[in-house]
């Protein structure tokens, strides 16, 4: 028995789902505020509860608490479980026992975890694979023979698994509120695949990855020549991407731009070397829609809104890649939510350089997550916002800011929730 402090985070609402399908009672606790990870909670029949410490102290003992990367230790519901001697374990220590009973392949890296664990989950399906995706998707069963991770690099988390395979995508700076520069980074990452029982499969066009000192064996994946299994004759069109892997086949898929050929490359290796029939690999590949919040599109008109999770230069940029391959002839504007301070004030100049690149970017106000104005003085949106070529600010209620444009790709970018944002503009839009 399970109770999970946070339930509706987005690996939290996965593991909660998991745990549950796996035939164990499960239930959990989070804010009085609707999150899009919901739907697959109730769709499984968990119980979800508003914090108090009431739903701790009338707790069977026998549960278990799970307890979410965001809950500080003064929260009232961990105080109340270690105050009556609950057994508390973390989100990722849970994961990591369950990593040990499956044939576990982890996706870790900086960007594009969510994708490629999605890929992998769809070009397994016929093997029998559970899988936990960071976008709030999870199922499994117990005899299923693999188990598709996302395995988050924020805090080290992902060293408590137990990889058969550990993918990883990239290496680039990020989680400045953690890890000291780029060397802390590659060092985790080091760690990361050391703990793979059999292989690594790594992005060899990564100049941070090639870095890496492996000590289990490794396969590189990429574009470049000095790649182990590697993407030719690529064509980009507005239907998807054509490619040949040298390895397997000639493959046309319904992705865009070069982060998701590069997570689908990633996918394809490990099913090559899991001696996946080719035909199997390419038509389960054909079906791929996305992850939630990852590129998720709705059509109004002759207006295109996309809702994406990016929140990081490099993610932003392969957004915007993909935006202007699929639709060339659209002016792209971007509505971003800046998440965190000290994520902010790193990469403010990275982010003008790629926000220049569109028809107009307007920002709002910085997400704090875990942070305090007070210790980032002077760090707002408008350090961004003064340095573009044409960038505004915009708060949640001002859609109508937006409602001028016509024949456009309106990016919605953020990890956090500015859905009354977008769902004011597509109201507008109607009209």
């Amino acid at each position: 028995m399970y109770y999970f402090i946070g339930i509706k985070g987005a690996g939290m609402s996965a593991l909660a789902v998991i745990l549950k399908q796996l035939g164990n009672t499960v239930v959990g606790s989070d804010l009085d505020k609707h999150f899009f990870t919901e739907e697959e909670l109730v769709k499984n029949n968990i119980p979800m509860y508003v914090y108090n410490k009431d739903n701790i102290s009338n707790l069977d003992k026998n549960y278990t608490i799970i307890k979410g990367a965001s809950i500080k230790e003064d929260h009232e519901e961990l105080v109340e479980a270690k105050k009556l001697g609950f057994k508390i374990l973390e989100y990722n220590e849970m994961l990591g026992i369950m990593t040990s009973d499956f044939k576990t392949i982890c996706v870790a890296g900086c960007h594009g975890k969510t994708t490629t664990t999605n890929m992998l989950a769809l070009a397994l399906k016929n093997q029998g694979v559970n899988y936990l995706i960071g976008d709030g998707s999870g199922s499994a069963l117990s005899d299923n023979r693999y188990f598709a991770l996302e395995a988050c690099e924020y805090q080290r988390h992902f060293l408590a698994y137990h990889p058969y395979y550990a993918i990883i995508t990239n290496i680039d700076l990020d989680h400045v509120d953690y890890y000291k520069n780029m060397d802390d980074i590659i060092d985790a990452f080091t760690e990361y695949s050391n703990n793979a029982s059999y292989m690594v499969i790594a992005n060899g066009d990564d100049d941070n990855v090639r870095k890496i000192k492996f000590k289990k064996d490794v396969v590189y994946y990429g574009l470049g020549d000095n790649n182990d299994v590697r993407a030719t004759n690529i064509i980009y069109n507005t239907d998807g991407i054509s490619f040949d892997i040298n390895c397997y086949g000639h493959f046309d898929l319904p992705i865009y731009g070069e982060g998701q050929l590069m997570d689908a490359i990633a996918v394809i290796t490990l099913c090559y070397l899991e001696r996946i029939d080719y035909k199997e690999v390419y038509n389960n590949l054909k079906e791929f829609v996305g992850a939630k919040r990852r590129f998720t599109e709705k059509v109004v008109g002759n207006n295109i809104i996309i809702d994406d999770y990016a929140h990081h230069p490099k993610e932003v940029d392969t957004t915007i890649s993909a935006i202007k391959q699929k639709y060339p002839d659209k002016k792209i504007v971007i509505i971003f939510q800046p998440h965190t301070y000290s994520r902010t004030k790193e990469f403010a100049n990275d982010l003008v350089n790629v926000f220049n690149k569109v028809d107009a970017t307007y920002l709002l106000d910085i997400h704090p997550a875990r942070e305090k104005q007070d210790d980032y003085p002077g760090i707002t949106s408008d350090i961004i916002i003064n340095k573009l070529d044409k960038g505004y600010h915009i708060n949640i209620d001002e859609a109508s800011k937006l409602s001028k444009y016509d024949n456009t790709v309106f990016a919605f970018m953020s990890p956090n929730d500015i859905n009354k944002l977008e769902s004011d503009l597509i109201e507008l839009l109607k009209k």
